[in-house]
């Protein structure tokens, strides 16, 4: 099979990449001229020397959830500090809430499309449009509240209290917005990324020997399938070598699994047998590249490689609503290992999990009737335009 090299899927990057058309469009450059050298931090990605966006991605709820609650036990705090009883201190505390949740929760969504508008603009520009919109909202709140007030407030009293309001609204966001950016750091320093990438690109040595000796059985008896069994692996380490950092259409990831299930059909025999769930799975759904193959790999490593009998690993891809959800099932090991694995495969996951969809993306591990099942759940976000050239397996070539 020709190798193709597929374009880069349009979407964001598990970094913060902005999508094509945030951040401009790239200047043609004629045929022969060499490329010019973008400078520019705009448009890059954070392990290239990207700026960090200054407003967080508000359109996430994790990140509704990280403000409302700190929001919401400083109401609490406030009204402790204030109040007289355990009754008074509760009115206090639901009275602040019932001004702060309003105000907080307009200032989330209003951020959510800010900060697409102004992604990939100057942090000036960015600080200045994410710390107008809670100010705004905070006096439009309060001037509304003072109008339909029973008492009368005299208008340079009214005038001090929306401005002391609005400067105490723009010092929360900064300093929800320092934090976050400081939680970004924290996440996805260069070290962590250089670290994740090699742990997802790897491919266990012992797995490569095995594969090549293998293809060396073939060479006599059956030299057609050595050679497509060749050029499976060569496929499968081309993908390994791509930047993990890569949006890939679902199709495309279970085409690389496919692969390498073919290339240990061939080492185990009729020890390994792989059922394959795919009816609902929406193809055009975008992943980072090599999040599915390691959760198979161990499930070849750890169910069916210490059996005697043959194993069945089952892998359901469907879809719940806007998120993907996939089931991977092998079974247990028929005698306990002499040295139990360090489930890096399964943390080095969370954390990719973590790295691009925060609190919206989970995965669960849990042992039934001799089963072992990892489940995994991301939201669907889809394929801007469908690839001109997709990639596809057929085992018999």
């Amino acid at each position: 099979m020709p190798p193709v090299n597929p374009p880069t899927a349009s979407g964001s990057d598990a970094l913060g990449t902005p999508p094509a058309g945030e951040a401009g469009a790239a200047a043609p450059v004629s045929p022969g001229a060499p490329a010019p050298v973008d400078s520019s931090p705009i448009g890059r990605r954070l392990s290239d020397g990207a700026l960090i966006p200054v407003i967080p991605d508000c359109c996430n709820i994790g990140i509704l959830a990280r403000i409302l609650v700190p929001l919401n036990l400083a109401a609490l705090l406030m009204a402790a500090l204030i109040g007289s009883g355990a009754s008074d201190v509760l009115m206090r505390a639901l009275s602040i809430a019932a001004v702060l949740e309003p105000i907080a929760i307009a200032s989330v969504v209003a951020l959510c499309g800010t900060r697409r508008l102004v992604s990939g603009q100057s942090a000036a520009v960015q600080w200045c449009a994410g710390l107008a919109v809670p100010m705004v909202i905070t006096v439009v709140a309060s001037a509304i509240s003072a109008r339909y007030a029973p008492s009368d407030v005299p208008l340079p009293s009214l005038a001090a209290m929306l401005l002391v309001r609005a400067l105490a609204a723009a010092v929360v966001c900064a300093i929800i917005f320092e934090y976050f950016r400081l939680r970004t750091l924290s996440l996805a320093p260069s070290l962590t990324e250089a670290r994740l990438q090699a742990l997802q690109a790897r491919i266990r040595p012992h797995f490569l020997f095995n594969s090549l000796n293998t293809v060396l059985g073939l060479m006599r008896g059956d030299p057609r399938r050595a050679e497509y069994t060749l050029e499976n692996l060569a496929d499968l380490f081309r993908v390994f070598m791509r930047d993990t950092r890569e949006l890939v259409p679902l199709d495309e990831e279970i085409v690389t699994c496919q692969q390498y299930i073919a290339i240990e059909e061939l080492r185990l025999g009729d020890r390994l047998r792989v059922n394959w769930l795919l009816e609902e799975m929406p193809r055009d759904a975008l992943l980072p590249s090599l999040l599915l193959q390691p959760l198979i790999e161990n499930a070849v490593h750890h169910g069916i490689e210490p059996r005697t009998e043959p194993g069945l690993v089952s892998v359901r891809v469907g879809r719940s609503g806007e998120r993907v959800v996939v089931e991977i099932l092998n079974p247990l090991a028929e005698h306990a290992p002499a040295r139990p694995g360090n489930h890096m495969a399964l943390s080095n996951i969370r954390e990719r999990l973590m790295l691009l969809y925060d609190m919206e993306a989970e995965l669960k591990t849990d042992t039934t009737s001799g089963q072992f099942r990892v489940q995994m759940a991301f939201p669907y976000r889809k394929e801007r335009r469908r690839r001109d050239v997709r990639r596809h397996f057929n085992p018999y070539r």
